[in-house]
């Protein structure tokens, strides 16, 4: 058992409730955002809110002031005013009574103006944003709008300047004629808090819910959708689990959507093709070795079953050598079996060497045997020719391009090799009757042979065309059949090598 498998038992093995998991996890992730986004937000409009209110209590402050009118101490928005020239704050509240500002104003007082006032032009009112540092004070109570430590706040401030302002209404506020004031207000952090907090504690309930719904909505979607959406890949296991070696027709029905299902389809239905293909290949090829191996094993039986029926009459050295000629033929036959199982397996060539095919088409013309019947057979070449690969390979595969030109030739065979461009072109030309057009290709197929009329003695195993293509494959190059008005012309073309160094 995988050393990790137990960690992952709390994975779902089905494919459905993995993407209802997937979606539910990223619904959740997106969920989660949504609310922290929605939460802040609703923080940042309550300060803004917060904000705006000392802002329209700063105005108030400031009409207030200018009718000549001291403020009440009663105010939600801590405020303090101050002037030049004066100790005691003008005005305050809202908290701010928390620091005694009866006989000191808390925040600074402004500079004293030393240029006349401007006419009142009807500008509009403005104001300015500070921070403010508010003492630390050592007897504050839980219920004190400001810490034990103070610290800094927002602050809005505006100026009014009394030269402004009649005599009457300076009298009022209790200061000098050419005096300023300072209007302030404290936009306090918690106000911002208790604006948000019944926002927030609503907003978070009802994004919980909807949250936990959505989440459910959208793995059930999930899980049902992808149940659908798998159907079709349930049919094609069911089909396919169908297939058996020996009934391999069957085949997957192709949806007609044309999405990934049927992509799948068409290649499942692809591969069996192969597969069948294969298994036929393979049954013919069974069949054709049998067949061929019979025929040499009959010939052989027959002739020592009728020499041991009648050994007086019996030419011994005759059954001798037609055991032996058919014996030969098992063997070549045998080899040839085994080394197409061989180049079936498509390993790669061990050890492969650099060859100069121009030597090895030479010594083969000179050591070939032509001793059946007259034959002329000679190689045509300019310089050397190099190919990376099995010595023995290379040499096998054109011992079969002439071992099949020597059947087919009237006179003459011809070997030609050359170097053209990065390939090596070897052909083998005989003057024969030719392959008919239509069997330019067939003749490369195994236990394929179109000399029928000939004896099978004298005839090859249909194998040597096979084996030499296959080769040829092997070495990354190609064998054909070229057209030539008279006999058979096998090319074969191979990457070209560079030279061996000399040692």
């Amino acid at each position: 058992m995988n050393a990790t498998e137990p960690r992952r038992r709390w994975w779902p093995r089905s494919v459905r409730a993995r993407a209802a998991l997937a979606a539910a996890s990223a619904a959740a992730v997106i969920l989660v955002g949504t609310g922290w986004w929605v939460h802040h937000d609703v923080y940042r409009q309550s300060a803004q809110i917060a904000e705006r209110q000392a802002q329209a209590h700063l105005l108030a402050l400031v009409d207030q002031l200018k009718e000549g009118s001291v403020p009440v101490r009663r105010s939600t928005v801590p405020y303090e005013v101050v002037a030049t020239g004066r100790r005691a704050a003008v005005a305050y509240g809202g908290g701010m009574e928390e620091f005694d500002p009866g006989t000191r104003h808390v925040l600074p007082a402004p500079p004293k103006a030393e240029v006349p006032a401007p006419p009142d032009d009807g500008a509009v009112w403005g104001y300015s944003n500070c921070p403010l540092d508010i003492p630390a004070r050592h007897d504050a109570k839980p219920w004190d709008r400001f810490g034990k430590d103070g610290g800094t706040y927002l602050g809005m401030y505006d100026d009014i300047r009394a030269d402004k302002l009649s005599s009457d209404k300076v009298a009022a506020l209790g200061i000098a004629p050419d005096a300023q004031l300072r209007v302030y207000v404290v936009v306090l952090p918690h106000a911002a808090e208790e604006i948000a907090e019944p926002i927030t504690k609503t907003t978070d309930v009802l994004l919980l819910r909807a949250g936990l719904v959505s989440l459910v909505l959208i793995a059930a979607a999930a899980y049902f959708t992808v149940r659908i959406a798998l159907r079709p890949v349930e049919a094609i296991r069911v089909l396919t689990a169908s297939v058996t070696a020996n009934d391999p027709r069957e085949r997957v029905t192709v949806p007609a959507t044309g999405h990934e299902i049927t992509a799948l389809a068409t290649t499942i239905n692809t591969t069996l093709q192969r597969l069948d293909n294969a298994a036929a290949q393979q049954r013919r090829f069974v069949a054709d070795a049998a067949h061929e191996l019979r025929s040499p094993l009959t010939t052989l039986l027959a002739s020592l079953e009728v020499a041991l029926a009648y050994p007086e009459r019996t030419d011994w050295p005759a059954a001798a050598t037609t055991a032996a000629r058919q014996t030969r033929r098992l063997q070549a036959l045998a080899e040839d079996l085994l080394l197409l199982a061989r180049l079936d397996t498509r390993a790669p060539t061990a050890d492969p060497e650099t060859v100069d095919l121009t030597a090895l088409a030479h010594r083969l013309t000179q050591q070939y045997p032509l001793t059946e019947r007259p034959l002329t057979l000679s190689c045509d070449s300019t310089a050397p020719a190099y190919a990376h690969g099995n010595p023995d390979e290379f040499e096998r595969l054109l011992r079969n391009l002439i071992d099949n030109a020597a059947r087919q030739a009237a006179h003459r065979i011809q070997i030609t090799v050359r170097n053209q461009h990065a390939w090596v072109v070897l052909t083998v030309h005989d003057d024969g009757p030719g392959v008919p057009p239509e069997d330019a290709e067939r003749i490369f197929e195994r236990f394929v042979r179109l000399d029928d009329a000939r004896s099978r003695d004298q005839g090859g195993t249909g194998l040597g065309l096979a084996i030499a293509r296959d080769l040829a494959h092997r070495h990354r190059g190609t064998l054909t059949l070229t057209p030539r008005t008279l006999g058979a012309c096998f090319r074969l073309r191979l990457p070209q090598a560079p030279a061996p160094v000399e040692k």
